[in-house]
């Protein structure tokens, strides 16, 4: 009637929804959403022991230092912390470093005594300084007595040096040193321990206990004769 086509008059129209409708619960929600994830405030008790220990800190050095505010109280406990965790580090790391050279025994001037034990390949270039009973009863214990036996003989050319009988090089052989000797007595027992040493350390041969006494013995008197 008034001009106006039906086509346009149909697309104008409402249209309506009759799907059933779902009806929803909430009574869950609070079980749902009340764990530890949901909970975004916590009092210091609340907290781990570590938290604690550090507000706990934090509270100490604000009283101490008078500091402002509690920024610059956990800010300066940040710090402390950390340097804290270098001092630390640096212990170990000495403690670490002090176990290495003692085990290894190359602390030649340590404080622990007035001879230390040096190790067996430098030995030779060290028999001024060497503890010898020390390392003599270390290798004893061990039954390790060519090494015992070579520590005797090292023993006694030290102190055939110290008496000024024969001047001490690790280049001389013992045909050197038994020509420095005066005394015939003193040559003969070099004769014979230095046969000894030779025998049991280059010939590479296992020594049981009752050889090892006899050598031990035949150094041993030849040392005391000496200082004496």
């Amino acid at each position: 009637m008034f001009g106006i086509p039906a086509t346009e008059t149909a697309s104008d129209s409402l249209v309506t929804d009759n799907s059933p409708i779902e009806k929803r619960h909430f009574e869950e929600l609070t079980d749902k959403y009340s764990g530890n994830d949901y909970i975004y405030e916590r009092t210091v008790e609340q907290s781990g022991w570590w938290t604690r220990f550090k507000q706990w800190l934090s509270d100490l050095f604000q009283k101490l230092f008078n500091l402002s505010g509690d920024g610059q109280a956990s800010s300066f406990t940040e710090v402390a912390l950390k340097i804290f965790y270098v001092v630390v580090f640096l212990l170990v790391v000495y403690f670490i470093f002090r176990a290495i050279i003692n085990k290894e025994g190359t602390w030649v001037f340590g404080k622990s005594s007035e001879k230390n034990i040096v190790p067996v390949t430098d030995i030779e270039n060290n028999i001024h300084v060497a503890d010898f009973k020390s390392l003599i009863e270390i290798a004893e214990s061990e039954k390790n007595y060519r090494l015992a036996v070579r520590y005797y003989y090292l023993w006694l050319l030290r102190s055939l040096t110290n008496a000024q009988l024969i001047d001490y090089d690790v280049e001389k052989t013992d045909s050197d040193y038994l020509y420095e000797l005066q005394s015939k007595d003193n040559r003969d027992q070099f004769s014979y321990t230095s046969y000894l040493y030779n025998y049991i350390w280059y010939g590479e041969f296992d020594v049981n206990t009752q050889q090892f006494d006899k050598a031990k013995h035949a150094f041993t008197t030849f040392i005391n004769n000496v200082k004496a």
